[in-house]
């Protein structure tokens, strides 16, 4: 009796064994170059205004972290040494700042169509005229807007919430309120705004830094929307109410009809 031949199932399986063997895996992860892209990462987040930092030294610090040996300060003093430096370059980067604030809208200020509100403060330049109702002091105007800093970088806008905003005038930066105020429904006007009467060194924004809103009118007071849309819902709830009220008079005319002819019965 002959040698048995291997099952086709066997066959498969011997196949397929030998191309895995063969072709490399498609996840084996290139360790090298995750390595590369890991110190890229922390190279990008190094970077930091007015702060330099020696890369060399920063190397060094991570071979020598990774190879278990003494770090160069003790965690208190780098903390309080990281926070000395941080300080420092916010105090550099607030006067850098305001130095940049004050030349640019000197410079500006001689620019066709630019108009001071408060010189050497407060600027602004029409991009398209308006027709409607003017903004008004204590109003909450509905506006398009988009803010910029000096270098062209955009911050924030209305565009990124979906829409039109409401901005109560006396809720918001001094440059912002003053700037809008005579604005006219569809007018579109750019307004350049000096660090004191913006948010200076507060807020999460770059201290002192020189703001530029392009804002578009929509509504001049959305308040006065809101006050319509109630008085709207009066009237409907006053008409609902006088209906229903109607309504039980009839009921209670017809109860007391009815009633009456009930008693006529009885009399007959």
């Amino acid at each position: 009796m002959g040698a048995m031949s291997p099952a086709p199932q066997t066959l498969l399986a011997e196949e397929q064994a030998k191309n895995l063997a063969e072709k490399p895996e498609a996840d084996d992860i290139n360790i090298s170059l995750l390595s590369e892209a890991f110190g890229h990462f922390i190279g990008r987040n190094l970077k930091s205004p007015g702060v330099t930092f020696d890369i060399d030294a920063v190397i060094k610090g991570l071979k020598n972290g990774a190879a278990g040996q003494p770090a160069p300060m003790n965690d208190q003093e780098y903390e309080m040494a990281m926070a000395k430096l941080q300080e420092k370059a916010f105090a550099a980067l607030s006067e850098q700042n305001l130095t940049a604030a004050k030349e640019f809208l000197e410079k500006n200020a001689k620019e066709p169509g630019v108009v001071e509100i408060e010189p050497g403060k407060l600027q602004y330049q029409i991009i398209k005229p308006g027709s409607g109702e003017e903004v008004k002091p204590h109003s909450t105007p509905l506006i398009h807007y988009s803010g910029k800093y000096q270098d062209g970088t955009v911050f924030g806008s209305s565009e990124e919430v979906g829409g039109p905003i409401t901005i109560p005038l006396d809720q918001t930066i001094p440059g912002f309120s003053k700037g809008l105020l005579g604005m006219k429904e569809g007018e579109k006007r750019k307004l350049f705004i000096h660090p004191d009467l913006g948010y200076g060194t507060m807020g999460n924004l770059p201290p002192n830094a020189l703001l530029i809103f392009e804002i578009e009118v929509v509504k001049a007071n959305s308040s006065d929307l809101n006050l319509q849309s109630m008085a709207s819902d009066d009237e409907e709830k006053s008409g609902e109410k006088a209906s229903h009220e109607g309504d039980e008079g009839n009921d209670k005319d017809d109860d007391e009809g009815s009633d009456k002819d009930d008693d006529d019965k009885d009399e007959d």
